[in-house]
């Protein structure tokens, strides 16, 4: 009974609202394919499921064939949500949004509709602002987080933006740099500020 309300509201609401923004289901993921980019939506259903209780997460990615390359991998043409370079929950992206939705007996299907769309139509202007691998780059190298690093050093030295990519070093060191994993991380850093011939700063 709750699972059929779950497949109506794929069906019936998340499917045409999608499909009108350019993306194409295949099983529980959307997606869209643009120059360069693949920007996806994941629906996981919880393993924990019961007949009283459906429970599901809405996985947002984005795949950049630029920085497959760079990873010397296959560039694929229909990655799994998995494979994205750019990984989150949407609650991590629109705040006024769960990270898990629950279907119960007593769960309000307009306002959990409401709460859904909303959602996705926030991360689809969040998207928006996500135009090329660059893009992606600069979102983590802003926060700054180690997701991405030496992918990130790559792009930015490749295109010589020497600046970017020192500004970037610093503030990883300054965040990460008394953890003990930190060497690590540095000694493959310092390889790719040689490959590039760039000097490497140490904190």
């Amino acid at each position: 009974m709750l699972q059929q309300l779950f497949n109506n509201m794929i069906k019936q609401d998340v499917r045409p609202f999608l499909s009108k923004h350019g993306y194409e289901k295949k099983s529980l993921n959307f997606s869209k394919i643009t120059d360069g980019l693949i920007y996806m939506f994941n629906f996981q259903k919880s393993s924990g499921n019961s007949a009283d209780n459906v429970m599901f997460y809405v996985n947002c990615g984005i795949y950049a064939a630029e920085l497959a390359r760079i990873q010397s991998r296959e560039i694929l043409t229909a990655p799994q949500e998995a494979e994205c370079h750019f990984r989150a929950r949407i609650g991590e992206i629109v705040e006024s949004v769960p990270d898990r939705f629950s279907i119960t007996p007593d769960t309000n299907m307009d306002d959990l509709r409401k709460t859904l769309l909303s959602g996705l139509e926030e991360v689809i202007h969040f998207y928006d602002t996500m135009t090329s691998a660059r893009s992606l780059v600069d979102y983590y190298t802003s926060g700054p987080f180690l997701h991405l690093g030496e992918e990130s050093f790559h792009l930015l030295l490749q295109s010589n933006d020497v600046a970017a990519a020192k500004h970037y070093l610093k503030s990883l060191q300054e965040k990460y740099g008394t953890e003990t994993r930190w060497t690590i991380f540095e000694n493959k850093y310092k390889a790719i500020f040689n490959k590039y011939e760039v000097e490497f700063d140490k904190l």
